[in-house]
C-alpha cells in the first residue's frame, strides 16, 4: 500500500516511524516546510508540497497530522480522491465542512479512523472490561483530570508559536487535551448536557485557555467532572470512577488500574506489561488502521466519534461566554 503523510510535525513523525515499524515503506509526504524538526529521517522520501501533486501518486490511505484547523481542506480532498483516512485529534476546530467530510468518505466508500489513542491503553480497556462486568456496581460519578506543562511538550521549540497556543491553527487546552471527551463516552456513554468555567491563569503568556473545569452529565444519570490545563508540573493524568459497588483509579503515569470490590471488600489491581512505553498506543492505533485500510476492520473511533469530541468542547466555550449549561437534544 502507498501512504501519505500530510504534517512532519513530531506526531507526523511518529505515525512515519510506526508505519516503517510495521513494515511499510510507500510513503510520500506532504509538508509546507513549517516543521522545526530536523529533516535527517525524511532522508530518502518523496515530499511534495502541493496536495494535488502528492494525491497524483495515488495513495490508498492519507494520515492527516497537519495542525488542527487545516485538517478539513486536507482530509477531503483526500477522501474525494479515494483514500482512507487517519485524522489526528481533533477531526478540526469547527463543525464546518465535517457535514462535506462525511458526505465525501460516504461517496467515495472510503473510511475514516480518529486518532484518539487512549481507546488502545491497555489500561483504560481494562476499566470498560471492569466497568462492563459489574466490578464496581453501577457507575455514579467519574472524576477525570489532565493537566501537563505546555513549555514542556516539545523543548526544541517556542511553545508561543506552536498549534497548541495558537487560536488560528486550532490551539488552546479544550481542543488540544480532548482525549479525556472522547475515552468517557466510550467508557461511560454519551454526555447529555454540561457546563464549563476556562482561563487565562498561567503564566504562559498564551492567546488561548491554558485551563478548563467542566462539568457532566451523562444519559444513564451519572455526573462528572473534567479538569485540564497547561500549568501543572510534574504532569498528572487521571481519572477515578465511583460505582454502588466499589471505586477504581488508573493513572497515565504508570498505566496501572487499581479498584476496590465492596463485595470482596479487596482491592485488586492490573499492571501493565513490564517494558510498556507510551508509543505502543500508537503503534496499535496503526495495525488497527492498516486493518482498516485492508477491510478487515471498522474503525474503532469514526468520524462520528470526532465530530462529537467538536459538539462537546463547543459547547464549552459556548457554556463559558454565555453563563449557562449547555443540554444536547437527542
Amino acid at each position: 500500500m502507498k501512504f501519505l503523510i500530510a504534517g512532519l510535525g513530531s506526531i507526523g513523525r511518529r505515525h512515519l516511524r510506526n508505519l516503517r515499524a510495521l513494515g511499510e515503506d510507500d510513503i510520500l509526504l506532504y509538508r509546507t516546510h513549517q516543521s522545526t524538526l530536523p529533516d535527517d529521517e525524511l532522508a530518502g522520501l518523496s515530499i511534495e508540497t502541493d496536495l494535488q501533486a502528492a494525491l497524483s501518486y495515488h495513495p490508498d490511505a492519507v494520515i492527516v497530522a497537519n495542525p488542527t484547523a487545516l485538517h478539513m481542506e486536507v482530509a477531503i480532498q483526500s477522501a474525494l480522491a479515494g483514500c482512507h483516512l487517519l485524522i489526528e485529534k481533533p477531526v478540526s476546530n469547527t463543525l464546518e465542512r465535517v457535514d462535506e467530510l462525511e458526505a465525501a468518505l460516504r461517496a467515495t466508500g472510503k473510511q475514516a479512523l480518529v486518532g484518539f489513542q487512549f481507546r488502545f491503553h491497555p489500561g483504560l480497556q481494562q476499566v470498560v472490561n471492569l466497568l462492563a462486568n459489574g466490578e464496581l456496581g453501577r457507575p455514579l460519578t467519574v472524576r477525570a483530570h489532565w493537566g501537563e506543562y505546555l513549555a514542556d511538550w516539545h523543548p526544541w521549540e517556542d511553545y508561543r508559536q506552536s498549534y497548541s497556543a495558537r487560536a488560528d491553527l486550532g490551539g488552546g487546552v479544550l481542543l488540544t487535551l480532548c482525549h479525556p471527551f472522547d475515552y468517557l463516552r466510550w467508557i461511560l456513554g454519551e454526555i447529555t448536557s454540561l457546563w464549563a468555567f476556562t482561563g487565562k491563569l498561567g503564566d504562559l503568556e498564551l492567546e488561548v485557555e491554558d485551563t478548563a473545569e467542566i462539568g457532566l452529565r451523562f444519559e444513564q444519570g451519572l455526573l462528572g467532572s473534567l479538569h485540564l490545563d497547561y500549568n501543572q508540573r510534574p504532569a498528572s493524568h487521571t481519572l477515578e470512577v465511583i460505582g454502588t459497588q466499589g471505586t477504581l483509579n488508573w493513572s497515565n503515569t504508570d498505566g496501572a488500574v487499581h479498584w476496590y470490590n465492596a463485595t470482596g471488600q479487596s482491592w485488586h489491581e492490573y499492571l501493565l506489561a513490564p517494558g510498556f512505553e507510551r508509543n505502543e498506543m500508537f503503534k496499535a492505533e496503526m495495525n488497527h488502521f492498516l486493518d482498516v485500510v485492508h477491510g478487515e476492520a471498522q474503525p474503532v473511533c469514526g468520524i462520528a466519534d470526532g465530530r462529537r469530541v467538536i459538539e462537546l468542547v463547543l459547547a464549552a466555550q459556548v457554556s463559558m461566554k454565555e453563563k449557562k449549561m449547555v443540554d444536547f437534544a437527542h
